[in-house]
Order: structure tokens, then C-alpha cells, then sequence
């Protein structure tokens, strides 16, 4: 499946930085508020431990690439126009914005942990502002985004629900799967709730709406500008006061450089390692003294946070599971290349579910699947591992 991760955050916090850091896309980049008027969509990338190493060999990929071992899997990003308190309402560009969140798998909200932002995305002195009640601000929005969604026609939802005996699930999945949320969710959030839909309060329904928000939107804290003095008690804050919730550190600016040098090869930089090579000699001083400041960036946090953040994202808030299709006797593609693709699939994915992954005729005429690595013959139901090469014997 095509993986989506929406970037949100107010305006000036360094999302468009960020996504340009993840995909080397041009975009507009400005510190002031509705830089992003339009959403910018671009690939980044997922890594892993390659399986080649384990199959003595070294992959080839048609999407992405492998080196030293560490693929990486293109997953869709989606940078979303910044938004103010008041979003659900239009207020700023806020109906933009939450519209253009609607086929996102989940969110990755790109704060200023250091407070140099405020409420409106406009500069102020760094610290004076606590980024902290940026988290609550967002969940807000988007809760009264599902909320508004919900109460447009939720009366005649609930009578025909109640007075014709219809499943709820599927009612309601008619009305809502554009914003990806599921039967399965659906179920589990009524089931929280009394069964009578036509006597809900609006708080029920709000709880209901919030309950759908946090299965098909979860978030990811990226903590922007962690490298700056007002940052590192923020950040410690932040981790108290959400200790659920995924909070990553990171310096979007300091990638962006390290990938801009990697491409002009004055480096050889691998996104998420704690280290680069210096390939060029002849550095101005302002470069020498840039890329000395990032190796004691790197030394200190161990990257820049930025490749961590997409990794959580998929394999942590997602639980996705990264699954490579190959043969016993061959692991190439007709044009020659080496364990070419890998699907990142929900974690539970049966070899029946992969098999339709690959071709609705594969699992159609299903036979038996193989796992490559084991050298071990699986049935249609056997759920497959994180890392699994995966073989499907069809009778077509």
C-alpha cells in the first residue's frame, strides 16, 4: 500500500523545511505565516536493515535505494498549509489544511520546541512562548474537523440507523472512509458509547468524534530546533506532560544541509546515521565550520532526528511491516534487478492479503506461499514478519 504522512504544524515552525530535508523538493521556505498555500506532496523515505546481507547478495531497488546494507522505502509526504486556532472554522487557511489531510495514514506535527513561535505562527523572543500548548491546540482542530464532519446529517444518520435496524459500522463508514477511517474503528469507538445513537449528548458525540480522530489520524511529535538553549527544557517538558504520545527531537534545518552537501558531494551522508564523510577540499570557511557544528550535533544526539522521525512514524505509530516478494531459485525481476521492490503493509498481513498485494489474480488461484528465508512452505492464513522474503505460488 502507498504509505501518506501528513506534515501539520502552525505556520514558520520549520514544516516546509522539513519536507524538503525528506524529499529534496524545491518549495517555498520563509519565515513568516502561509508561506504553504498549496499543499507540496513529495516522496521520502522509510529505512531498514536490508535482507540482502542476510541472502549474501546486494539488492537492486526499482524505488528507493540500498547502500551499506539500509534500504530506503518511499513513502508519500504531504505539507499542508500551517494553521491558527480557529482552524475548523476557516479561520487562516484552516479548511485548506484540513482538507488536504483527508487520504493521510497518519499526521507528523512539526512544532518549534523552542519557543520562538507563537500561537499565530509569528516570531517572538525564543523561550517566551511554551510550545506545549501547541500539542492540545492541534488535537483541538482536528477533533472538531471530525466533530463538524459528523453533525451535518447526523440526525438522519442516527434514525436510520435506529428506526431500520442498519449495521452502524457500515453507515457510518459510507460517511467517513474518505477520511480513511475504518469499519474495524468504527467499531471499537461505538463500543464505548450507549447504543442509542438518537440519544447521544454532544459531548458523546464529540468523545465518538475524538475516539475516530486519534485511530485514523495517530500523531507524531517532531520537535523542530532542538539545537537551540531554550530547547532541551521544552523538550523534557514535553515528554512529561505526553508521555503516550511519540516525541522525537530533531533539526530539520541541519539535515537539509547535510542532504544538500551529500548531493553536491562535498559529503557522503546516509540519512539517520551519526556520521558523515567529508569528500571535498576545497570548503570555504563558513562550509568547514557548518560541517564541524554538525559533527558535534551528531555527536550529541546521534542524528538529526529527522529520518527517526519518518521510521516512528511508519514502523512505531503505523505498525507497519516491511515485506519483500521473492523466489526460492530467483530474486530478480525480468529487467535484472535484485530484490527490486518491498511493500510496507499493516502489521497481520496473511500471504493470502500480500498475494492480492501483488496481483488480484495471485491470491485469486493462491497455492501455497514460501517464506525465502526459512526455505519454509506457509498457508494463506499464516501471518508474515517484518523483514519476511515472500514467494506466492499461484495456479496462474
Amino acid at each position: 500500500m502507498s504509505v501518506k504522512i501528513g506534515l501539520v504544524g502552525k505556520p514558520s515552525v520549520g514544516k516546509s523545511t522539513f519536507f524538503k530535508a525528506a524529499t529534496l523538493m524545491n518549495v517555498d521556505i520563509a519565515n513568516y505565516p502561509f508561506t504553504t498555500i498549496e499543499p507540496n506532496t513529495g516522496f521520502g523515505h522509510v529505512c531498514i536493515d536490508c535482507v540482502d546481507k542476510e541472502l549474501n547478495t546486494q539488492c537492486n531497488p526499482r524505488t528507493g535505494w540500498c547502500v551499506n546494507h539500509k534500504r530506503y522505502i518511499p513513502i508519500e509526504l504531504i505539507d499542508v498549509a500551517g494553521l491558527v486556532p480557529g482552524a475548523h472554522e476557516g479561520k487562516g487557511r484552516g479548511l485548506a489544511f484540513l482538507n488536504d489531510l483527508n487520504e493521510a495514514h497518519a499526521l507528523i506535527h512539526v512544532i518549534d520546541v523552542s519557543g520562538s513561535v507563537n500561537e499565530q505562527g509569528e516570531d517572538v523572543q525564543a523561550g517566551s512562548y511554551n510550545p506545549i500548548q501547541d500539542v492540545a491546540f492541534l488535537e483541538k482542530e482536528l477533533d472538531q474537523w471530525y466533530l463538524a464532519i459528523l453533525q451535518k446529517d447526523w440526525q438522519r444518520i442516527a434514525r436510520k440507523i435506529t428506526q431500520e435496524k442498519q449495521d452502524p459500522r457500515k453507515i457510518l463508514y459510507e460517511k467517513l472512509s474518505g477520511l480513511r477511517v475504518t469499519e474495524e474503528q468504527i467499531k471499537i469507538a461505538l463500543e464505548k458509547l450507549p447504543p442509542a445513537l438518537l440519544e447521544w449528548t454532544s459531548e458523546q458525540l464529540l468523545s465518538f468524534a475524538q475516539e475516530l480522530r486519534k485511530k485514523s489520524k495517530p500523531i507524531l511529535i517532531a520537535a523542530n530546533k532542538r539545537d537551540k538553549p531554550t530547547s532541551k527544557e521544552y523538550l523534557k517538558q514535553l515528554k512529561e506532560t505526553y508521555p503516550q504520545l511519540h516525541i522525537i527531537g530533531c533539526s530539520a534545518e541541519l539535515e537539509l544541509a547535510l542532504r544538500e552537501a551529500d548531493k553536491h558531494k562535498k559529503i557522503r551522508y546516509n540519512p539517520g546515521e551519526a556520521d558523515f564523510e567529508i569528500l571535498a577540499e576545497d570548503l570555504t570557511e563558513k562550509q568547514q565550520a557548518a560541517l564541524t557544528y554538525a559533527k558535534t550535533f551528531l555527536e550529541e544526539y546521534g542524528s538529526t532526528g529527522v529520518q527517526e522521525t519518518m521510521n516512528k512514524a511508519v514502523f512505531a505509530l503505523l505498525e507497519m511491516i516491511a515485506i519483500y516478494p521473492g523466489g526460492m531459485k530467483k530474486l530478480e525481476d525480468k529487467d535484472g534487478n535484485r530484490l527490486p521492490d518491498c511493500f510496507l503493509l499493516p502489521k497481520g498481513t496473511t500471504a493470502l492479503e500480500f498475494a492480492a498485494t501483488l496481483h488480484t489474480d495471485f491470491a485469486k488461484h493462491f497455492i501455497r506461499a514460501v517464506d525465502v528465508k526459512k526455505r519454509l512452505t506457509v498457508g494463506k492464513e499464516h501471518q508474515l514478519a517484518h523483514r519476511d522474503v515472500i514467494e506466492i505460488i499461484s495456479g496462474k
